[in-house]
């Protein structure tokens, strides 16, 4: 039969997919009407559905809405095809070879950019004509925030592969559609670029359709990155094509046309740090345009990195990077390891933070805290006093959608009293207890609300609270105390310990729904004495940090004492050498640490000497970019002990890519 407002030619489906609707369609209506995700109401509906229908509730879509927003001038979609032209090209070959199939089946295979505007599209042309009554064509914009829970939008904001089916939808002009969407990934560093969509009637419904399209927006991914590769190359060849002066001791830094590091090489035999800011494979340096000379590119590089040639790359006539010569350094180079950057809070008068370390297990924590932040589920951070918890909690505010724009709350569990941390975490209204504020008082769920709120020290929660916190998480919403109106709350809770929850369950003391619903994902912060290489570039760190807060010069220290700094365990981690080098600025009054400026702590006898303060060693790096390639494929085999799923995602590429090089480079996969 054809469903007159659609023009879609249906069939009837299975009695029992006709009951989940039913029950889907009635827990949206109830949604609406009681503003709130009644567990008892909304139990047959998926909690990834949930969330979404609450973030659109949130953002003020129109329920009713019966079509998405269209730029009809079209000059916003020919500058985001243009800027997305890569993304484009590595879709061709899979629509090319799927939309054949599509044909006849009633569905449309969509390309979206990373706001889910629609790039392009192929499939059923039926499908098609019925998919402009709702803006589902090129132009359509389908992020959440402009028409609510949605198959391209809702794949964005979670960062995962997701179906929307019929009545799952959040408004009603498009419950008639089924959706299964993916999102795809940059290659190089993984933030979304895009998604990619299997749209069409109800009928359509099969739960494979999500596995299908992650499927191809993996192959998508993996066209990208082997363009990300032959694009590396050919800027590597044009540089060497380009033939600027250099000395056989220079560094040489390739830069993408938006300044990302494609390549960098640090010849044998010149001695050399750590990674300079920024200079890590994949990382954005600097902002990088094609409207820029030399001279705009010289103003945005450090000062300190300033180079001593630069060469604008060109590819086929366009604008395509950039190469760096940086000479060698004729002093004592700083030791710094590659700070990860946190920017100011909106408003803030501070400067930026900086995680300093390199250390596997450190990176490994980032890159953690990184995810965490665009899934923006709750998250557990654990990890001893001293280590920088706190930074991590920063770091998962600023890298989430809204770039550390949104509120950014502390609550320290641990300083506030069992009587009034309801009223702190919840608020009250005027009369609700006594002392109770005239005006009543918003909690920092309320404050927090569209951003992070941190919760410090969580186990000294007390028991009885914790029942409430865990019902804010599960229902999204407050009630203020001695106030029965439910105040809906969007907020992705940090929790942040320095006592093992798990034993804390065991014994009674933490509930464990409660650890089960905030440690689904946690973040171990690793202590300062399992990162020794990391010792010497924290220790510079610091000691300029304090420096330049005292308008001094850094202190020099002694050989003696670099080996006792790198020989010592640091129980207060991060912190303690922070505090050290405060004291040691005030002690220390020619300029030059000795061991007898050290505390008596530090004085130990050193069973086996770590060495010098001194950047950590790390073997030439190879002379191209294949062999780079293959020495970092047998490094990650080694690390992974040859599981290769393991291999393929710590090296950002797919199994199927993985195999591929595996094969060209003649790799056995010699582990068990």
């Amino acid at each position: 039969m054809t469903d007159l407002a659609t023009g879609f030619h249906t069939r009837t489906g299975m009695f029992e997919d006709w009951l989940d609707q039913r029950a889907t369609m009635r827990a949206w209506e109830d949604f609406l009407t009681f503003k709130e995700l009644d567990p008892i109401r909304t139990s047959g509906v998926r909690r990834e559905i949930l969330e979404s229908w609450s973030r659109s509730l949130a953002s003020g879509i129109d329920a009713t809405a019966e079509l998405a927003p269209l730029d009809e001038t079209e000059e916003r979609l020919e500058d985001a095809r243009q800027k997305n032209s890569e993304l484009r090209a590595a879709a061709r070959h899979p629509f090319e070879k799927i939309g054949p199939l599509l044909a006849e089946a009633n569905a449309l295979l969509i390309l979206t950019d990373a706001e889910g505007l629609v790039l392009d599209q192929i499939g059923d042309l039926r499908t098609h004509d019925a998919a402009r009554s709702i803006h589902l064509v090129r132009g359509g914009q389908w992020d959440e925030s402009a028409i609510g829970t949605n198959g391209i939008g809702t794949a964005i904001r979670s960062g995962r592969p997701t179906v929307v089916h019929a009545s799952e939808h959040f408004c009603q002009g498009i419950k008639a559609w089924t959706c299964a969407a993916a999102p795809i990934r940059d290659p190089v560093d993984q933030r979304i670029i895009g998604a990619v969509d299997l749209s069409g009637p109800p009928s359509i419904f099969r739960p494979h359709n999500v596995a299908m399209i992650a499927a191809v927006a993996r192959e998508i991914e993996s066209s990208l990155a082997e363009r990300q590769e032959m694009r590396r190359t050919r800027l590597l060849e044009a540089f060497l094509d380009s033939g600027p002066t250099r000395s056989s001791r220079d560094a040489v830094v390739i830069l993408d046309r938006i300044g990302r590091v494609m390549y960098h090489r640090f010849p044998a035999g010149v001695p050399k740090t750590p990674n300079p800011p920024g200079l890590t494979l994949g990382q954005q340096f600097i902002t990088l345009t094609g409207t820029m000379s030399d001279q705009d590119i010289a103003r945005a590089i450090p000062p300190h990195l300033q180079p001593s040639g630069i060469s604008r790359l060109f590819l086929d006539g366009e604008f395509s990077g950039a190469a760096l010569i940086l000479p060698p350094r004729r002093s004592t180079p700083a030791i710094a390891a590659e700070p990860f950057r946190i920017p100011p809070r909106a408003g803030a008068e501070r400067d930026e933070l900086l995680m300093i370390g390199q250390s596997p297990k450190f990176v490994k924590a980032v890159d953690l805290a990184r995810r965490t932040a665009a899934a923006g589920s709750p998250v557990l951070i654990q990890g001893e006093t001293g280590a920088g918890k706190e930074l991590f909690a920063r770091l998962i505010h600023t890298s989430a959608a809204h770039k550390g724009r949104a509120p950014f709350v502390t609550v320290n569990c641990g300083a506030i009293s069992a009587d009034l941390f309801g009223s702190e975490l919840f608020g009250h209204v005027s009369g609700a207890f006594t002392g109770a504020s005239r005006e009543g008082k918003a909690g920092k769920f309320e404050q927090a609300d569209g951003g992070v709120l941190c919760l410090d020290e969580i186990g000294e929660m007390p028991l009885e609270l914790q029942p409430y916190l865990l019902r804010v998480l599960e229902q999204r919403a407050v009630y203020r105390i001695g106030c029965s109106k439910r105040r809906q709350v969007d907020v992705q809770l940090v929790a942040m310990t320095n006592r093992d929850l798990g034993q804390e369950v065991e014994a009674g003391r933490f509930r464990r729904d409660l650890y089960y619903r905030i440690g689904a994902m946690t973040i171990e912060v690793p202590p300062l004495r399992e990162r020794p290489c990391d010792i010497p570039a924290l220790a510079d760190h610091f000691n300029r940090a304090v420096a330049t807060k005292m308008r001094r010069e850094p202190l020099l220290l002694s050989e003696e004492v670099a080996t006792r700094l790198g020989a010592y365990g640091w129980p207060g981690n991060v912190r303690e050498m922070r505090n050290l080098f405060e004291r040691l600025h005030l002690v220390v009054s020619d300029g030059v640490v000795t061991e007898a400026d050290l505390p008596p702590a530090f004085l130990a006898p050193v069973a086996v000497p770590q060495g010098k303060l001194s950047a950590p060693q790390e073997p030439d790096l190879p002379p191209n970019l294949t062999d780079m390639e293959e020495q970092a494929i047998r490094r990650a085999l080694a690390a992974e002990q040859g599981n290769l799923t393991r291999v393929a995602a710590v090296l950002g590429i797919s199994r199927p890519t993985l195999y591929r090089k595996l094969k060209t480079y003649g790799i056995k996969r010699s582990y068990g």
